[in-house]
């Protein structure tokens, strides 16, 4: 296996897509690039949307030519905090041109491919996410079930 992934013929259309997606367009007389992920972002909520397909495309794509479960997760991290904030309106346009998912995630790659980083199972990360969600999830269900029972103390004092 070649150390860059831009030198695998199979790759170089991750590194373009990631280009093309985050950094094709310069804004004239300033540094600050931008691609059709921004451009797209700019539709409130559908843009966000057909963005976060396009980058979950090149997840996958990544995946399937060797990135390890840590790199997955890493890449899965950066669409997420992109699409969240992403969705802020004004907020999250300003936010997409800096952050670059992207291009973060093809540079993940390449560092997998070129320094062997980025190397080991993802189950634990996704065992304390589940850990924390669970969490999260009795806590939602014991909020409710308090709020319930206020809401019902309430009407039983009302009759």
């Amino acid at each position: 296996m070649n150390n860059q992934p831009s030198d695998l013929p199979e790759l170089k259309y991750l590194d373009s897509a990631s280009v093309l997606l985050d950094s094709r367009f310069r804004i004239p007389g300033t540094d600050i690039r931008f691609g059709f992920d921004f451009l797209i972002g700019l539709v409130p909520f559908v843009g966000d949307l057909v963005t976060f397909g396009f980058s979950g495309l090149m997840v996958v794509a990544m995946a399937r030519h060797g990135a390890s479960g840590m790199v997955v997760v890493k890449m899965l991290w950066n669409i997420l905090l992109d699409t969240t904030v992403g969705s802020v309106p004004v907020l999250g346009d300003l936010f997409d041109l800096q952050y670059k998912a992207n291009r973060r995630n093809y540079r993940l790659l390449a560092e997998h491919y070129r320094e062997g980083a980025h190397r080991g199972s993802a189950w634990p990360v996704v065992i304390g996410i589940l850990v924390v969600l669970l969490g999260m999830f009795f806590l939602l269900l014991w909020v409710l079930f308090w709020a319930a029972n206020k809401v019902m103390e309430g009407l039983q004092a009302m009759f």
